[in-house]
């Protein structure tokens, strides 16, 4: 038996840093049978190392498990809470991330308010030719930005829209110690603005936090720009608003049942989609690995975790 802690994979992981977990640790990736797999081997591990979250079963399946090393900022599909009452530490990969992202949001907010998909076209099926010029476009210049979460990457977001002349203001559970004005009523900042840039963790908590109420405040001239979690969004109510005129444009990296997306989505000229890819660069990706392997490292040598989640933080170091 290997002297290496025994370390649970769940998804693929990144080739850089399987070389890295092989040589801390005992790696075994979970079966697909996960029940079958838990009953006769889930008392062996205790390290996950995951691209897609831990289940409420496979995290109760693990009795020995101590700490979680999750590839990704949001970490809504892990039960942070259940994992600290059982004394289990969740990490995740702030920071690393923020600027690609943040990139990400000011790219489709560019695209959709100057209609680059739908003028790309014009230029490649030759209708400039056939049509004349392209009809104007609006422009992002001194706009009334909302940002719906002012967290690390809200904060980044923030910054670069100054670059646009924007009047900054923000929604989220807290005021901020911040130069930007702030709303309580996420519907009233809504109505106070052009473009709104959801970038707010998923869960239970924010589920539909966009409404059809918010969607209609920000109204038939605005842009949704969402780069967190599709569930944030009331997909429904968004289809219904975009396609009555009740709001101008959105575009959107995240979506209710990823990868599915709705087909009147995909259909909407004034719509931009990606499939999302707000953090997927090789550089990220790569400095995102890099930490949930340091982190994975720091465990192993009884030191505290570098990046843990705030449920999880008075656990780190113990």
């Amino acid at each position: 038996m290997s002297d290496r802690p025994a370390l649970l994979q769940i998804g693929k992981v990144l080739d850089q840093m399987a070389v890295r977990l092989a040589k801390d640790f005992d790696v075994t990736v979970l079966s697909d049978d996960a029940d079958t797999f838990l009953a006769e081997r889930g008392g062996e591990f205790v390290a996950i190392v995951t691209m897609k979250g831990v289940t409420d079963p496979v995290m109760a399946g693990l009795p020995n498990l101590k700490v979680i090393s999750s590839f990704g900022v949001g970490y809504d599909a892990i039960n942070a809470e259940a994992a600290a009452a059982r004394g289990i530490l969740v990490t995740n990969t702030p920071d690393v991330l923020n600027d690609e992202v943040a990139d990400t949001a000011i790219m489709l907010w560019l695209a959709v308010a100057k209609e680059m998909v739908p003028a790309e076209a014009w230029a490649r099926t030759g209708r400039w030719e056939t049509s004349g010029a392209y009809p104007l476009a609006r422009t992002v210049r001194g706009r009334k930005v909302g940002i719906l979460g002012l967290g690390r990457i809200g904060k980044t977001i923030a910054a670069m829209t100054k670059m646009f002349g924007s009047d900054v203001s923000y929604h989220s559970r807290s005021r901020k110690d911040v130069p930007y004005q702030y709303f309580a009523d996420l519907t009233e900042m809504a109505r106070a603005v052009d473009v709104i840039f959801v970038i707010t963790p998923g869960g239970p908590q924010t589920e539909k936090l966009v409404n059809a109420d918010v969607i209609d405040a920000l109204g038939p001239k605005g842009i949704l720009i969402n780069v967190a979690r599709g569930s944030v969004v009331d997909e429904t109510a968004l289809i219904a608003a975009l396609s009555e005129g009740r709001l101008g444009a959105a575009g959107l990296d995240v979506f209710e049942a990823e990868p599915h997306i709705p087909e009147a989505l995909k259909a909407m000229p004034n719509v931009v989609l990606l499939p999302h890819v707000g953090s997927a660069t090789v550089e990220t990706r790569a400095a995102m690995g890099d930490l949930v392997c340091d982190n994975l490292a720091a465990w192993a040598s009884g030191d505290p975790v570098l990046t843990p989640v705030d449920e999880c933080q008075h656990l780190n170091g113990k």
